[in-house]
C-alpha cells in the first residue's frame, strides 16, 4: 500500500501511461508490465486464488477460458475479414449507400445492427474492412473510433452481442433486463455517428465502384456467414443448455476455428495474416491478464453515478473484470451497466477488444492522443447517451433472480 492505494494500481497506471506515450511499442510495454505485476504478486502480494507460484497458477487456470476465447476470436475474425474483403461485396455496398456524409453514417448504423447479434469484435472488423475499401484505406481516426463505438453500442442491449452482456445472462440476468440499454446506445450512435460521418466525408468521401467490375465471390460470402452463424449458435446453445460448462472451455472461439478448417476446401484462408493478428491480440490479452490481477475486490455502492464513472474506467481498465465485480455486487440496473461498461470502452482504442481488433487493421489508430482528440465525439456521445437513459428510463436496479 502507498497512500492507501495498492501498489498494483501504480504499476497498472504506469503501463497505461507508457502505452499512451509510446504507441509504437505497445506490445513490449504490455508484456513487460505483465511480467512486473506477476512477479510482484508472486513475491510480495497475493492473488484471489492464493499466494506465490501456486496462487499464480490457480489464477491462470481461472482466467484461461476468457483469454483463449479472445485470442481465438481476434485471430479467427482477422481471417474472416480477409474472406469478406476478397469477396468484393463492398463494391456492391458502395453503389447502394446514400451520397455524401449520410453514406458514412449508414455504414455505422449497419455495424450497430449486426453487432446486436454478432460478437462486437466481428462487427467492428467487418465495418473497418468495408470502410477500408469504400475510402481506399484513407479512413479518419475519428471514424475508426466511431466504428468501434457503434459495435460496442450495438451489443450493449443484447445478451449475445457482447462478452459483458453474455456474462450477465450466464449469471441469471434475464435478457429483457439489458434490452433498455439500447435507449442510450441509439442516442450515442446518432451523436457520434453524425460527427464521425462528417469527419470522414471531409477527409475522404466514398469512392463509388464501377458496377461492371463487380464480381462477387459467393464462396467467400458463404464462408463468412457460416462462421458467424456457427459462433452465434454456439453462444446461444452453450448459454441456454450448458451454461454450467461455459467457465471451463472456450466454446465460441474454438467453434470459429472449427468452421474455418471445415471450409478450407471451399476457399483457403490467407494464413499469412495469422502472425500479425496474433501479435496484435497478445497486447490485449496481456492487458486483460494484468487487469485481472488488480485487487479490485469491491466497487462503490451500485448507483447511477457510480455506474456512469465505470464507463470512463472501462476505457482503460478491462470491462470483463468490472462486469464480474458488478455481478458479484448485484442490485444494478443491468441495461445501464451494460451500456456503461460496453460503450465506455470505446473512448480509448485499447479499452475494448473491438478497438484492438480495428487498431490491428489500422496501426495509425494506436495513438491514444489521436484517438481521444479526433474521436472526441465518442466521449460526448457516451455522456449524452447516459443522460438520455436516465431521463427516459431512470435507475431501476433489480437483484439477479436466484
Amino acid at each position: 500500500m502507498f497512500l492507501g492505494i495498492p501498489i498494483e494500481f501504480y504499476f497498472f497506471a504506469l503501463i497505461l501511461l507508457f502505452v499512451a506515450l509510446f504507441h509504437n511499442h505497445v506490445l513490449k510495454t504490455a508484456l513487460i508490465g505483465l511480467a512486473i505485476v506477476s512477479l510482484y504478486k508472486i513475491g510480495y502480494a497475493e492473488f484471489k486464488t492464493g499466494t506465490g507460484i501456486n496462487g499464480f497458477a490457480d489464477h491462470l487456470v481461472h482466467e484461461w477460458v476468457i483469454i483463449t476465447n479472445l485470442l481465438c476470436l481476434l485471430v479467427g475474425f482477422a481471417l474472416l475479414s480477409n474472406h469478406f474483403e476478397r469477396s468484393n461485396v463492398t463494391d456492391t455496398i458502395s453503389v447502394i449507400l446514400p451520397n455524401g456524409w449520410k453514406g458514412a453514417f449508414v455504414l455505422l448504423a449497419f455495424v450497430f445492427f449486426i453487432s446486436s447479434f454478432l460478437d462486437n469484435i466481428a462487427a467492428a472488423i467487418i465495418g473497418a474492412t468495408i470502410a477500408s475499401r469504400l475510402f481506399k484505406k484513407k479512413v479518419h481516426i475519428g471514424y475508426l473510433a466511431a466504428i468501434v463505438a457503434a459495435s460496442n453500442a450495438g451489443g450493449s442491449g443484447s445478451v449475445v452481442g457482447d462478452t459483458t452482456t453474455t456474462m450477465m445472462w450466464l449469471a441469471g440476468v434475464p435478457p429483457i433486463e439489458v434490452l433498455h440499454g439500447y435507449i442510450a446506445a441509439f442516442v450515442a450512435l446518432f451523436v457520434s455517428g453524425y460527427f464521425a460521418a462528417k469527419q470522414q466525408h471531409s477527409y475522404q468521401p466514398i469512392i463509388r465502384s464501377d458496377k461492371s467490375k463487380n464480381n462477387i465471390d459467393w464462396g467467400r460470402i458463404f464462408i463468412v456467414f457460416f462462421i458467424l452463424i456457427t459462433a452465434i449458435i454456439t453462444n446461444v446453445v452453450v448459454n441456454i443448455k450448458f451454461n454450467y460448462l461455459a467457465d471451463y472451455f472456450p466454446f465460441i472461439g474454438v467453434s470459429v476455428w472449427i468452421a474455418l478448417f471445415i471450409l478450407v476446401p471451399l476457399r483457403k484462408p490467407d494464413w499469412s495474416l495469422i502472425p500479425g493478428a496474433f501479435k496484435g491480440s497478445i497486447f490485449l490479452l496481456a492487458l486483460v491478464l494484468t487487469a485481472s490481477m488488480m485487487p479490485v475486490e469491491k466497487l462503490p455502492p451500485a448507483s447511477w453515478y457510480s455506474t456512469f464513472g465505470l464507463g470512463f474506467l472501462s476505457s482503460a481498465f478491462d470491462n470483463i473484470p468490472l462486469t464480474a465485480l458488478g455481478i458479484k455486487q448485484d442490485n444494478y440496473d443491468w441495461g445501464v451497466l451494460a451500456y456503461a461498461v460496453g460503450y465506455g470502452g470505446s473512448m480509448i482504442w485499447f479499452g475494448s477488444s473491438a478497438g484492438v481488433a480495428v487498431a490491428n487493421l489500422f496501426p495509425e489508430a494506436k495513438s491514444v492522443g489521436r484517438w481521444v482528440k479526433e474521436g472526441w465525439h465518442v466521449t460526448l456521445a457516451y455522456i449524452i447517451g447516459f443522460a438520455a437513459i436516465m431521463l427516459i428510463w431512470g435507475w431501476n436496479p433489480i437483484p439477479i433472480p436466484k
